[in-house]
């Protein structure tokens, strides 16, 4: 985007400047749309999980002009309303994931397996743990650490032959990562193990 004259210019058009009709080709001159006065442009939003939009100011002081929202924090209930909602969701979709066990069980099938019903058991509690974590979230610094918890994950490190293929693990690396907490439970037995992951730890 471009802006010339208070005007904020979307797309390459055709430009009046001083009685003289350019055609939107100088938009691939940088040249030319310097010797104008015609300025990039580029425009800051807030967060909008956390923002709405405020008050909106331009700084043309720059090579670069730059328009900014200001930041109007939303209300604290509905970020938790809304954090809530996603944490049910993810622990309704696991528990879904499993439930199919309990009913061919109650047919008079399979038992359901030990592990299954020790992770169904660890969903249960973690779910409350974290309804009671969201409830706790008093400030918008506490509902924006939570969504995006810092964490070190720790890595096996492949080595692979000359054909691409994969030779073996030599060591470990680790890799910053942010965790939404409302959605982080404890992964399902059956899920296909990761054979390079070594540990997740928060920081």
């Amino acid at each position: 985007m471009w802006y010339f004259n208070g005007q904020i210019i979307k797309t390459p058009k055709a430009m009046v400047i001083s009685d003289v009709t350019h055609p939107k080709g100088i938009f691939r001159d940088s040249a030319t749309l310097a010797s104008l006065g015609i300025k990039p442009y580029r425009e800051v939003t807030p967060d909008s999980r956390y923002y709405w939009n405020g008050k909106f100011t331009v700084d043309t002081s720059g090579d670069e002009v730059v328009g900014t929202y200001a930041g109007a924090a939303k209300d604290l209930a509905t970020l938790r309303s809304s954090m809530l909602a996603k944490a049910n969701s993810a622990a309704a979709s696991r528990h879904a994931a499993i439930d199919w066990y309990w009913s061919r069980a109650a047919k008079g099938g399979t038992a359901v397996p030990s592990n299954i019903a020790t992770y169904a058991t660890a969903l249960y509690s973690e779910h409350e743990t974290i309804k009671t974590a969201i409830a706790a979230c008093n400030t918008l610094a506490k509902i924006k650490a939570y969504e995006a918890k810092p964490h070190t994950e720790t890595r096996k490190t492949a080595t692979y032959n000359e054909d691409g293929s994969f030779k073996e693990y030599s060591g470990t690396y680790t890799v910053a990562r942010e965790i939404d907490m409302c959605t982080h439970f404890t992964a399902n037995p059956t899920d296909e193990a990761d054979p390079a992951f070594v540990s997740l730890v928060a920081d």
